[in-house]
């Protein structure tokens, strides 16, 4: 009995001492492996393995930098053989003809995911910044396009900003390699994905009134308005349907044609993704009921929506804490 409780005593305390770093574990493999239910795979193996190996953790590093190491190790082995995660848009060339049918879906390519936002993760706004910073889809999916010893480095060194020796220590090698790593990670990047300098983001409640213009624009399939809120090399794309349109006109055209005919058929949620805004939509369907149908991230540029990713997966909103029905709409207030 006293080992029992020994035992229960002992899975509390590694519980309570592991349970605050299991958010941004899951942030830190979903950056490696582009897929958010993979992280949360590799983080299930990396605090299993953990457990295991408690009893000879002596403290020679921080908790932290063990789980990071395990986890490390973990998604390196995950990466071997596996193919890169792509969006639609890096695939092929965009389709010019808005009313153009578009391609049957794909389920068989390995998609990147969304990751959600955790509300309240940080308070200081430089660290909000940061952190959106080293989140953003574009970014997510530029690392695809590195190798996993190189997408490793950069994501400890740069997003991280682990230092030097305890990144070499996680990736088993020397100083002097993780350094050699992470110059090839930072050319490779720089050719993968432009600078994104341009991309200022609009102040939280500017950026929640632009959700709001282009929630009413999309429901209402309202061309013009989708126009005057797009950049005019605004991308429209939507895992896992390769088809992937570009430019304002054609965007804004397309968008709009998303949108059913009755407005009352689209019910649109706000929520947030990658540090990007982001909108839940639910679709009614044959039996009169909302049900899940995509989740919307959009890419801001200043005032503009540059991007929008209309992942198509009802398998993201329990991900997303997102009900399975939509919150009623409340009555309108009489004039």
């Amino acid at each position: 009995m006293d080992g029992a409780r020994s035992e229960e005593s002992a899975e509390a305390e590694f519980a309570r001492l592991t349970g605050p770093h299991r958010r941004e574990l899951h942030a830190y493999c979903y950056r490696m492996l582009g897929s958010v239910h993979d992280a949360e795979d590799l983080v299930q193996e990396t605090l299993l393995r953990a457990w295991r190996g408690y009893g000879r953790f002596e403290g020679r590093s921080s908790l932290r930098t063990w789980l990071y190491r395990i986890a490390t190790n973990a998604c390196l082995r995950a990466l071997e053989n596996r193919d890169r995660r792509p969006l639609p848009a890096g695939l092929g060339d965009p389709v010019e003809d808005p009313q153009a049918p578009v391609a049957a879906a794909a389920p068989e390519v390995p998609w990147l995911d969304p990751f959600p936002d955790a509300p309240g993760e940080a308070a200081d706004p430089g660290a909000i910044v940061a952190s959106r910073a080293g989140m953003r889809l574009a970014l997510i999916a530029a690392l695809q396009y590195l190798p996993a010893r190189q997408r490793a480095a950069l994501i400890l060194r740069d997003v991280l900003e682990w230092p030097g020796p305890q990144a070499a220590e996680m990736l088993g090698v020397s100083l002097p390699a993780v350094n050699s790593l992470l110059q090839r990670a930072r050319t490779q990047l720089r050719q993968a994905a432009p600078a994104e300098d341009d991309l200022a983001e609009p102040t939280d409640p500017d950026m929640r009134a632009l959700l709001d213009r282009y929630a009413a624009a999309f429901q209402n399939a309202d061309v013009g308005a989708l126009t005057r809120l797009l950049t005019e090399d605004a991308v429209y794309e939507m895992p896992p349907i390769p088809t992937w349109f570009a430019g304002r006109a054609a965007v804004a055209v397309f968008a709009a044609s998303r949108a059913p005919a009755d407005p009352a058929d689209l019910r649109l949620v706000p929520t947030s993704a990658n540090g990007q805004p982001a909108l839940a939509t639910y679709r009614r369907g044959p039996d009169g009921r909302h049900h899940p149908h995509s989740v919307q991230v959009l890419t801001l540029a200043g005032p503009l929506v540059s991007r929008v990713t209309a992942f198509q997966d009802p398998a993201l909103f329990p991900v997303f804490g997102l009900p399975a029905v939509p919150p009623a709409v409340p009555p309108a207030v009489p004039h």
